[in-house]
C-alpha cells in the first residue's frame, strides 16, 4: 500500500518518518493542536514500550507482512532506541503514556510483568502495565501485579490466539474487575481475524463480569458498530481511537459514517490511542483525523486528554 500521508490538505506535508513537515518539527504540529484546546498536554492510553529484544521482533513481524498486518506494508515510522522514543513522546507533549506488551505464549506474561516493574519505577510518567495469559497461575500473578501498583493491563486475543472467556482467565477478570483497574483488549477482528476475535468471545466475558473497565482497541476495528454496541450496554466500556479513522486504516477498515452520532453521544468513553511507536504514519496524524471527524473541540478535549485524566486520577 505504500507509505501513508498524515496531513490535513493545505496544512502541513508530513509523509515517510514523519519527523518534519514543510520544515516545521513534528513535535510543534502535536504541541499546536492540544494547544489550541487549551489542554494541558496528552493522554495516550495505547503505546509499546516493551524490553528490546521483544520490540525487535514485533518490528521484524511487522516488517514481514505476516498475517497480523493483512500482508500489508507497514513501515515503522518511530525505528528508535527507548531513550530516543521516551524523549519524542515527551516531546508531543503526552503527559501519560502506557507500555503495551503482551505474550503469545504461556509463560510469558510473568516474565514481561517484572520488565515492566522496573520499567513503571525508571519511567514515572508511564501508567505502569501488566498483562496476562490463559495460563494456571495467572490470578495470581496479576494479583501480584495490582499490588505492585499495575495501572493497566493489555490483552491481545489476536496474538495470543485465546479465547477471553476461557475459565483460566475468569478469576483474573474478576479480579481486576473489582480492583477497577482498565483493560485494554484487541478484540477486535482487525487487521486479520483470527479464531477468537469479534466481539461475541468478550461479550461472554462482559456477561459474567459487567463491571470489568474494558478499553476496546482500535474501536473494535472491524466490527466498530458492534463493539459500540457493547459500549452502550456495558458502562464500563470504553474505546480507544489507535489507528482508526487515519488514512491507512480507512483504505482496508473505513470506520462507517453512519456511525458518528454514535461516537459523539459516547464521548466521555473514548480514549487517545495511537500505537506508538508501531505505526506506519507520524504521531500527528493521528490527532488530525480525530478533527478531522467533526464532533467538535470539547469531544477532542476529552478524548485526547480528560477522560484518560480523569480514569487514571491524573
Amino acid at each position: 500500500m505504500g507509505t501513508m500521508h498524515g496531513q490535513r490538505i493545505g496544512e502541513t506535508d508530513v509523509e515517510g518518518t514523519g519527523t518534519e513537515g514543510n520544515g516545521v518539527e513534528e513535535s510543534d504540529q502535536v504541541r499546536r493542536f492540544w494547544e489550541r484546546l487549551g489542554l494541558p498536554g496528552l493522554v495516550d492510553v495505547h503505546t509499546h514500550f516493551m524490553p528490546e529484544r521483544v520490540l525487535h521482533k514485533v518490528w521484524g513481524y511487522f516488517d514481514s507482512l505476516g498475517p497480523l498486518t493483512g500482508g500489508v506494508e507497514w513501515p515503522i515510522t518511530y525505528r528508535a532506541e527507548e531513550a530516543e522514543r521516551l524523549a519524542l513522546i515527551r516531546d508531543f507533549g503526552v503527559r501519560a503514556f502506557t507500555a503495551m506488551l503482551y505474550p503469545h505464549k504461556a509463560g510469558m506474561a510473568e516474565w514481561l510483568n517484572g520488565w515492566a516493574v522496573d520499567f513503571a519505577r525508571r519511567t514515572p510518567d508511564c501508567l505502569h502495565t501488566s498483562t496476562l495469559f490463559p495460563e494456571p497461575g495467572v490470578e495470581t500473578y496479576v494479583r501480584e501485579a495490582v499490588e505492585a501498583g499495575a495501572r493497566i493491563f493489555k490483552a491481545h486475543v489476536q496474538v495470543g490466539a485465546y479465547d477471553p472467556a476461557d475459565e483460566l482467565l475468569d478469576g483474573a477478570w474478576g479480579l481486576l474487575a473489582e480492583a477497577g483497574v482498565p483493560v485494554v483488549i484487541h478484540c477486535g477482528s482487525g487487521p486479520m481475524p483470527g479464531k477468537h476475535t469479534g466481539p461475541e468471545p468478550i461479550g461472554r466475558v462482559l456477561a459474567r463480569h459487567p463491571q470489568l473497565r474494558l478499553i476496546v482497541a482500535h474501536m473494535g476495528m472491524t466490527e466498530y458498530e458492534d463493539f459500540l454496541d457493547l459500549a452502550e450496554r456495558y458502562s464500563e466500556v470504553r474505546l480507544d481511537t489507535t489507528m482508526s479513522f487515519t488514512d491507512f486504516s480507512e483504505q482496508f477498515a473505513p470506520f462507517p459514517r453512519r456511525a458518528l452520532p454514535r461516537l459523539a453521544d459516547l464521548g466521555d468513553r473514548i480514549l487517545l490511542g495511537s500505537d506508538f511507536p508501531n505505526i506506519p504514519y507520524p504521531y500527528v496524524h493521528q490527532l488530525e483525523v480525530l478533527e478531522r471527524l467533526g464532533l467538535g473541540d470539547d469531544w477532542l478535549r476529552a478524548v485526547c486528554h480528560d477522560n484518560g485524566a480523569r480514569l487514571f486520577g491524573l
